[in-house]
């Protein structure tokens, strides 16, 4: 996968009021940007309605009931594996040979319906230039159903699910390796948000841009731009460069 990239300068966005009329320096490193690569899950929708309490909830018993363990203990497995393999189900295939599919199935049959419908998300989403694309760790079908709750399902051109990278998750490389091959992505001219920053560290030494969605404002120097709401962030950059008729960027001044 190659080396890291050097650090990128970091900017936490700022009220897009104090922009002028042309791209300003710091979004100019999104003007080259042609395909958009959106994590799920907390990134999608905003992680207040809590929605991944419900597939939180549904692994711990699942994870309970094939291991034959306490729910006590079945959160020791997860933890350990989340820090170990990355996600829940990593590990369990890894160290327990479980197979992925009726583990997947059962945790994301959940309810739906906390989700809100965004028009003006869908709207953002829309003013980008070029390809939109979401790569989640969940699967095809459930984020598919998530998109659709949000009104989002006409914004993307292709959902990309852990069932296509071969059930190996994100932050591996060979996942990310799998899925961009799959999408023809071109690292350099493609950004990636995502709420895990850990999630971002191999596209970032691709070359890709990287945006973190999180209340963390915290960010490791791999991350080029760090926003606690996807919306907000995304507002700010289509009014700064995007919101000509054409669809395409005002002059930008400079580069980072």
């Amino acid at each position: 996968m190659g080396e890291l990239a050097a650090p990128r300068k970091r900017f936490a966005i700022e009220p897009a009021a104090l922009f002028g009329t042309n791209c300003p320096m710091d979004f100019d490193q999104f003007s080259h940007i042609d395909t958009w690569i959106f994590d799920l899950d907390n990134t999608l929708y905003p992680p207040k309605v809590r929605l991944f309490d419900q597939i939180e909830e549904k692994m711990r018993l699942f994870v309970s009931d094939f291991l034959d363990v306490s729910l006590e203990e079945a959160d020791v497995f997860r933890a350990q594996y989340w820090r170990s393999h990355g996600t829940t189900l990593a590990g369990m295939m890894d160290q327990h040979a479980m197979p992925p599919e009726a583990f997947l199935h059962f945790v994301h049959d959940i309810d739906f319906s906390p989700l809100p419908h965004s028009a003006e998300l869908s709207s953002l989403i829309s003013a980008l230039p070029g390809r939109k694309i979401v790569y989640t760790n969940g699967t095809e079908p459930y984020a598919r159903q998530v998109l659709q709750a949000r009104g989002l399902e006409q914004n993307f051109e292709a959902v990309y699910g852990i069932e296509h990278a071969s059930y190996r998750p994100k932050p591996h490389a060979e996942a990310f390796a799998e899925v961009f091959a799959r999408a023809a992505v071109t690292p350099h001219s493609a950004a990636m948000f995502e709420d895990d920053s850990r999630n971002l560290q191999v596209p970032a030494g691709l070359g890709m841009r990287t945006v973190y969605i999180s209340p963390d404002r915290v960010a490791p120097d791999y991350v080029d731009a760090a926003h606690q709401d996807l919306e907000a962030f995304l507002s700010q950059l289509v009014a700064a460069c995007f919101s000509k008729p054409s669809g395409r960027l005002h002059e930008a001044h400079g580069h980072i």
